[in-house]
């Protein structure tokens, strides 16, 4: 209650010393999120990721721990900082969550599963590569047809606005609100924003993964809905991972 009073008494004071509060504001909010990461919802998704991971479900009665997250059948560790990438049993390149619906699918023989078993796998797959940086491959043709893409739909003006990711996301020191925007073609201020998700949004009270994210996103820009793992929010996902690379992967991030 008092990092809020704060927030909003510099907030005000942001009228007459424009410079001086957004500093200030700046260390109130990392001092909110701080707080929050003390005992963030996302340690709880974490842990109940984990059991669904290791839980025998679907029609073939079986856990995802013969899932190939692309560093063999049942490697997690470290595997989430080496996407998004190609998969060859898929022929695609897959982010965390649709690689995760793959293996749904063919290991469990799950056709369709609910967002918030995604929520759930997806934090504890990110969480087991804390501490890793995030390095995903830029080798496969089909990589880097994904990337060219996905700097396409990064740049493109659309929607009722004519929005585009870049309007917002390639700003130095803008908010929207009280929040920060990410300049995601900046590598320093991209290797924070990217290694955070899935990460806690108090806003919605509940922890969200990358897809949801660029969902939202998209939604906010006045964007036509965007489907769940589509090959749009993949590309988008790998073009803005290289600036990224190299970022220390920490997970769940506390967002807005």
């Amino acid at each position: 209650m008092n990092i809020a009073r704060g927030v909003l008494a510099i907030l005000w004071l942001s009228l007459a010393f424009p410079v001086a509060a957004d500093e200030g504001l700046d260390r109130a909010i990392r001092q909110y999120r701080e707080t929050l990461l003390q005992a963030s919802p996302g340690e709880l998704y974490v842990l109940m990721g984990e059991e669904l991971f290791r839980e025998k479900r679907g029609p073939k009665n079986a856990s995802l721990e013969a899932c190939d997250l692309g560093l063999g059948p049942g490697v997690v560790k470290g595997a989430a900082a080496r996407m998004p990438r190609y998969f060859a049993d898929s022929d695609k390149v897959e982010d965390l969550e649709s690689r995760l619906r793959t293996c749904m699918t063919a290991v469990q023989g799950i056709a369709a599963a609910p967002i918030a078993d995604f929520q759930k796998l997806a934090s504890y797959v990110a969480a087991e590569s804390n501490g890793l940086k995030l390095a995903p491959p830029m080798s496969h043709p089909k990589e880097i047809e994904a990337y060219r893409l996905g700097e396409v739909l990064f740049h493109r003006r659309a929607g009722s606005h004519d929005f585009a990711c870049s309007t917002c996301h390639t700003l130095q020191g803008k908010r929207i609100r009280l929040q920060r925007l990410t300049n995601l073609v900046d590598p320093e201020d991209a290797r924070q924003g990217i290694t955070t998700w899935p990460a806690y949004r108090p806003v919605v009270g509940d922890v969200q993964t990358m897809q949801q994210w660029i969902g939202t996103c998209l939604y906010q820009a006045r964007y036509p809905q965007v489907r769940f793992a589509s090959e749009a929010t993949i590309a988008l996902q790998v073009y803005m991972g290289q600036p990224a690379t190299g970022g220390v992967i920490a997970t769940p991030g506390v967002k807005r």
